[in-house]
């Protein structure tokens, strides 16, 4: 199931939100070795300051298995603030109706890669159709997110290909990064639900009681 975690209820899932940091450190620390701050246990930079909306995945257990960070591009963000080289000075995109997704991870201790209900590709394309439907709701139209090309080639395969690049693949680190774009709209989720065979409401829990029922 999916949890929306905003300005509006931040106050409500402290727990949820420190399960989700430390799935992040595990993730971005952990297994990728990339150079975040980790803190007692949990992965946070500037930008979870900024009022984001956080898309968390929670399994039947109540655990955190999967997230993904929204926020809008009209102040500071990734793109903007730390990938700006990909932009070949280009300014970066700045809109209301445009959002940043980043931090998007999966818990790889999951049982394996198929579409089964608690496996890496279902919780995948779970917290892709939360975070474009969510968007819908919020009115935005499109996202643009800094990816890598496996991570380019798994959207392309699970119905969640970018429709677009901004600038130019850049070497970052021990991989290439790219700018790429996707709208919010039904069809896009449509295909990746058609991928995954998820048909239900993913949005199953409002409150932290019924999360932990």
């Amino acid at each position: 199931m999916i949890i929306i975690v905003d300005s509006l209820n931040v106050h409500e899932y402290p727990d949820l939100l420190i399960e989700m940091h430390r799935l992040r450190a595990r993730v971005f620390s952990g297994r990728l070795g990339w150079d975040v701050e980790v803190v007692n246990g949990m992965e946070r930079d500037t930008f979870d300051d900024l009022d984001p909306a956080h898309v968390i995945s929670v399994n039947d257990d109540g655990r955190v298995v999967g997230c993904m960070r929204l926020l809008q591009t009209t102040g500071p963000h990734m793109l903007s603030d730390v990938f700006s080289c990909l932009l070949d000075g280009e300014p970066p995109l700045r809109s209301a109706r445009i959002w940043e997704a980043t931090r998007f991870c999966v818990d790889m201790g999951l049982p394996g890669r198929g579409t089964a209900r608690n496996s890496i590709s279902y919780i995948t394309s779970e917290v892709m159709i939360g975070a474009f439907e969510y968007g819908m709701a919020a009115g935005i139209s499109d996202a643009v997110a800094v990816i890598d090309p496996v991570m380019n080639r798994v959207m392309k395969r699970s119905g969640n290909a970018p429709y677009g690049y901004l600038g130019s693949p850049s070497p970052m680190g021990k991989v290439t990064a790219l700018a790429a774009l996707m709208d919010c709209s039904e069809e896009r989720v449509a295909q990746i639900r058609n991928f995954s065979g998820i048909n239900h409401d993913v949005f199953k829990a409002s409150t932290p009681e019924e999360i932990r029922k």
